[in-house]
């Protein structure tokens, strides 16, 4: 089985993914969205504090709020 990855605009997603799910040899894998949102915030929270707009925490701080 060939897996692809596509970059298709937010407002023609759904479009495409009902389109594609009409066709029978094709299989669509669920994704955590919320998991995603999450690491996308995450992400940008690093950049941020790489590029010194906000501030980096502390290791102890980290440990602490677990």
């Amino acid at each position: 089985m060939k897996q692809i990855t596509l970059n298709i605009p937010d407002n023609k997603f759904k479009t495409f993914v009902d389109f594609i799910q009409t066709l029978d040899y094709v299989k669509i894998q669920e994704v955590d969205h919320e998991a995603l949102i999450g690491l996308e915030n995450s992400l940008k929270e690093v950049k941020a504090m790489k590029d010194g707009k906000i501030e980096k925490k502390r290791f102890k701080d980290l440990i602490d709020e677990i």
